[in-house]
């Protein structure tokens, strides 16, 4: 069986182990060493998106090679110019061929930095838009014309860069360029690009209908109108749309592209909102039967109050909604709820009747993270409630000493500690004021932690109840520290043998 796979007898299966190493740059060269079967399968995978890594920008010099006899000559000539001497060896691989993701602006870094590195003039390198752009356009005729098929498109241009009229020429004529793209971003676009923009969007419509994946990573309400149209047409034209992505700057007028969305509602799974303006465009949404997750930041002057979702994750974080439409959902969504992320607006939220809803109608979420909440007995209620919980993050506002006495407090943090459930692996618990009960969530927490993140770790009476926490739990392995830098070397010594201490954004999951 081995002998067979290193001999490529079962290339299907070499190529899903090659694919599982994309991200590990190394390790597919090494396997690109192996032998012939394996170069063949590792090259092409090293190359499906080059422009996006940290390696040298020299790599650009091996597209060269595959260039026509004309562009050739051309390029040769006008790098002579710069007295930039390049030579075209012949290669092994038609590189350009293997392209997958396409994302102009790193295009843009990388060709930038081989010129800073080619060329000899360094008064050149202070005034070399037009090198950058006239290098910009011959990649794109070479990838298009390679016979290369993108999956990922992410559309931003710099102020220097305007696509040539040839451009388009010669993408019409190579349709299967944009034919099998799954994944769209669209970033800021500059006016002396919006000619362009539109035409390229346009051509994307027309060329394809496989895009599960939209984001629109900066959206301006201000763009010619042109731009919503092509927008607009790229969303209907498409048959599986999953994921939407907008990212408004405080935008209030959509121009009907949220509108669009109802040629996908019975595709559309996920929708991430940010700093948007809610309107009557928003209640698509509700038609979209088959939602299961819904994103919302930073959105609204105003609160959005016609809800009828029904998601298995929501995230909102400062977003105006008021009290019951946010408890509209929870009681859609119901048992279908598994993660939550909320940061309460007081204006617009009642965070007592929110948890009552939690409890009443969603005792399946295993992923709770809460902020801007009290520390009070409904809160500790609700966790209890949630038997299948596996990670909780809770940052609660700090507790008026006036309000309440020091010895309800401890046992509230008692009884907290207590009612963990026993699904319970990843916890932090953020919150500065709780930090002289440390030792008391230890001593009365039975849940099987593997991660945990605290505030810090600053008396002997802490320490002494996490070791005797980590010898009775026998599961946690890492224990994040907000304040790690104020931890002394003996304290670390000591935790040593039971539990490893690190900075918490080393575990941190968001």
């Amino acid at each position: 069986m081995a002998s067979k796979i290193h001999m490529g007898d079962m290339p299907e299966l070499m190529e899903n182990i090659l694919y599982n190493l994309n991200n590990e740059i190394c390790s597919l060269y090494s396997c690109a060493l192996v032998s012939r079967h394996w170069c063949k399968m590792a090259v092409p995978i090293l190359w499906q998106d080059p422009f996006s890594s940290d390696q040298s920008p020299l790599f650009i010099s091996k597209y060269f090679s595959s260039l026509g006899v004309d562009d050739k000559f051309i390029l040769k000539k006008w790098l002579k110019e710069r007295e930039i001497n390049e030579e075209f060896s012949n290669t092994l691989f038609d590189y350009a061929r293997f392209l997958k993701v396409l994302d102009i602006w790193s295009l843009e870094s990388k060709v930038r930095e081989w010129l800073t590195f080619k060329l000899i003039d360094l008064k050149l390198k202070l005034f070399y838009d037009t090198e950058v752009d006239y290098m910009m356009n011959l990649l794109f005729k070479l990838f298009i014309e390679s016979g290369a098929t993108l999956h990922k498109l992410v559309l931003e241009f710099s102020q220097s860069i305007e696509l040539r009229p040839k451009f388009f020429y010669i993408l019409e004529e190579n349709k299967q360029f944009f034919s099998r793209i799954q994944h769209l971003s669209l970033d800021v676009i500059y006016d002396n690009n919006i000619e362009s923009a539109t035409i390229l969007l346009r051509t994307l419509a027309e060329s394809t209908t496989k895009i599960n994946t939209i984001k629109l990573n900066y959206f301006d309400s201000n763009y010619e109108l042109q731009i919503f149209r092509a927008l607009i047409h790229i969303i209907k034209s498409q048959e599986q749309l999953r994921l939407f992505r907008l990212a408004g700057e405080d935008s209030v007028e959509f121009h009907d592209v949220i509108s669009a969305l109802e040629s996908q509602k019975n595709s559309l799974q996920e929708v991430r909102l940010y700093n948007c303006d809610f309107s009557a465009e928003f209640e698509v949404f509700n038609n979209c039967k088959n939602l299961e997750t819904l994103h919302l930041r930073y959105c609204s002057t105003k609160p959005l109050k016609s809800l009828d979702y029904k998601v298995s994750t929501l995230e909102v974080i400062e977003s105006k909604i008021d009290t019951q439409s946010m408890a509209l959902i929870f009681e859609k969504s119901g048992i279908f709820l598994q993660r939550l992320k909320l940061v309460l607006d007081e204006e617009y939220q009642d965070e007592l009747f929110l948890l009552e809803a939690l409890k009443s109608f969603c005792p399946n979420i295993t992923y709770f993270s809460i902020q801007g909440i009290v520390f009070s007995p409904q809160l500790v209620e609700l966790i209890g409630n949630l038997r299948k919980l596996q990670f909780l993050s809770l940052l609660c506002d700090d507790v008026d000493v006036n309000d309440i006495l020091e010895e309800v407090l401890k046992i509230r943090v008692i009884k907290f500690s207590e009612i963990l459930p026993l699904t319970l692996q990843y916890f932090t618990l953020r919150s500065t004021w709780l930090e002289p009960y440390t030792d008391i969530l230890f001593n009365h927490c039975n849940a099987p932690l593997k991660k945990m993140l605290i505030y810090r770790i600053n008396n002997e009476r802490i320490s002494k109840a996490l070791v005797e926490f980590c010898m009775r739990n026998k599961s946690l392995n890492y224990v994040g520290v907000f304040e790690y830098e104020d931890l002394d070397d003996n304290t670390k010594k000591e935790m040593e043998p039971y539990v490893e201490l690190v900075p918490y954004e080393y575990i941190v999951v968001d």
